[in-house]
């Protein structure tokens, strides 16, 4: 009976195009220029979005104007005081907008790095997850990463690669289902 029914799984599934995934980058192969050109493009390919901010007082420029279409935000614990926008701040069952500061990044597959003490609820419930992350701290590869951050690894992170999506249910990609439906990183570069 399991042979049978294996059987008929793996007929079905013999048609479908095979996801295709980036090969992964060896360890220090990339020249220290190139890692926030392939986060870049790692981001924007997983539907993630990407501005780029001269220093913190630029990117508090910015997210005030960025912010002016949100009713409220959750702001995450670690998130320095001069990126709190001027919004009220609400729970973040309730936020249209959360805010993160990243531990780091992954350039390999356009992923942030969160911290457990960041508030996962602030990461994960408004449709809109704001993730502000210095670009000297883009990694080349996820092991850099964590080697490089291992000294103040939290007890648990949250690897980010874009909005959440889901296809549960017959087969049709929905934004949002599992978490915010947009996600943008603000990658600073004077910090």
């Amino acid at each position: 009976m399991r042979e049978r029914i294996l059987g008929r799984i793996h007929r079905a599934l013999e048609h479908r195009p095979k996801t295709l995934l980036p090969e992964p980058l060896p360890a220090g192969s990339l020249p220290p220029a190139e890692p926030l050109t392939l986060f870049t493009e790692r981001l924007s390919g997983n539907g993630g979005e990407m501005v780029r901010l001269e220093n913190l007082e630029a990117a508090a420029e910015w997210l005030g104007h960025f912010a002016q279409t949100f009713a409220g935000v959750a702001v995450g614990q670690t998130v320095p005081p001069v990126l709190h926008p001027k919004l009220p701040v609400l729970p973040p069952e309730e936020a249209p907008l959360g805010i993160s500061w990243a531990l780091g990044a992954v350039a390999e597959t356009g992923t942030v790095v969160l911290s457990s003490q960041e508030g996962r609820r602030n990461q994960l419930l408004p449709p809109v997850h704001l993730v502000f992350v210095p670009e000297a701290r883009i990694y080349p590869t996820l092991v850099e990463a964590l080697n490089a951050l291992k000294p103040s690894l939290p007890s648990a992170i949250g690897l980010h690669s874009g909005p959440s999506k889901s296809a549960d249910i017959g087969q049709i990609m929905v934004k949002g289902v599992h978490g915010p439906g947009r996600l943008v990183v603000a990658v600073i570069s004077g910090r």
